[in-house]
């Protein structure tokens, strides 16, 4: 009984460091993959199989590039309150186990994706789980270090986020480069960036103070606000006209009302975002700054429901599009 506890506080820990939180997010990069790149015929144990082990290292990607990023922000988030947890999580679980753990992840990760490639037959996968995994742990860990690095930061997570999983899961079912799902493609990389910007918002006082410059940074909280905007508005109109020109291309064009969806939970951010927008404004021209500060912040903290609801959103019609291609 004792050891199972332990066992379930080892997990716990393990879970927290590693950001759990983005399985969802990893989900529906896999649902886009599969929707825009699984074709009729495909047999239900081949699409099963090649499901299972391209989610397993899409999440087991995601768990190194996020336990590079807890062991190297650990004496940053010290500082931070809102980091508490994941520093306390972090102190339970030990640095050095950590560590171990990451080289052993690595390693049967590797293993995986050499495994699947020969199973697929496609050398490209190989390609860009190397590219991935190497931004993703660069983003993080010195020297490097991208996220201190203006414009690199932006451009490293677009790609580690969302580009090279959903390619990754693209290029798992087919060989060939559907223009509409590029043009997806390009919506859904706006789109990401635009609901990182509120997460750099909220780290913005901190990462200044520590001589930090990410993007938001550089650009201060009234350009970079404005620019989520700008970015979140553009990356929804280019995904929801892919799906609406691969729904007209396949003769499916009557399921195009569902994208209705994408601007009802897209004005619903917009509207947060542009409160966010008012807000630095207002921290700009305002002497009580540190009161502003705290409502910039506070608002700024709900974010990952904002990414969860956009993201879901664009599962949702993947989803669609997987049924109409196969069942209708």
């Amino acid at each position: 009984m004792v050891f199972e506890i332990v066992m379930f506080q080892s997990v716990k820990l393990f879970a927290a460091v590693s950001r759990a939180e983005f399985l969802l997010p990893n989900l529906g990069s896999l649902i886009m993959g599969l929707a825009w790149g699984a074709s009729p015929p495909l047999s239900l144990i081949n699409i099963v199989i090649s499901v299972v082990l391209s989610f397993t290292i899409i999440n087991l990607s995601s768990a190194i590039g996020a336990q590079a990023n807890t062991l190297s922000d650990y004496e940053l988030d010290l500082k931070d309150d809102r980091k508490k947890q994941l520093v306390q999580a972090l102190g339970s679980f030990g640095q050095n186990r950590l560590r171990a753990l990451l080289i052993i992840e690595f390693i049967f990760t590797l293993a995986l994706v050499s495994l699947f490639v020969l199973i697929q037959g496609k050398p490209i996968l190989l390609l860009m789980w190397i590219a991935g995994i190497s931004l993703g742990y660069a983003y993080s860990a010195p020297p490097v270090r991208l996220k201190s690095r203006s414009w690199l930061a932006p451009v490293s997570l677009i790609l580690v986020l969302g580009v090279f999983p959903v390619l990754f899961a693209y290029y798992t079912f087919t060989s060939e480069l559907n223009p509409f799902f590029l043009l997806s493609l390009t919506g859904l990389a706006l789109t990401i960036y635009s609901v990182i910007i509120p997460t750099e918002i909220r780290d913005y006082f901190g990462d200044k103070a520590m001589g930090i410059e990410t993007m938001t940074v550089r650009l201060g909280l009234v350009k970079a606000s404005f620019l989520s905007i700008v970015l979140l508005a553009t990356g929804s109109i280019l995904t929801g006209a892919a799906f609406l020109l691969e729904w007209t291309c396949i003769r499916r064009p009557v399921f195009s009302v569902l994208l209705l969806a994408i601007p009802v939970a897209v004005l619903f951010v917009l509207r947060k975002f542009r409160k966010l927008y008012s807000l630095s404004k207002e921290h700009v021209s305002s002497k009580s700054q540190s009161s502003v500060e705290q409502e910039i912040v506070s608002l700024s903290a709900h974010n990952p429901q904002w990414i969860m609801l956009i993201t879901q959103t664009y599962s949702f019609i993947s989803v669609i599009l997987l049924i109409t291609k196969f069942f209708l």
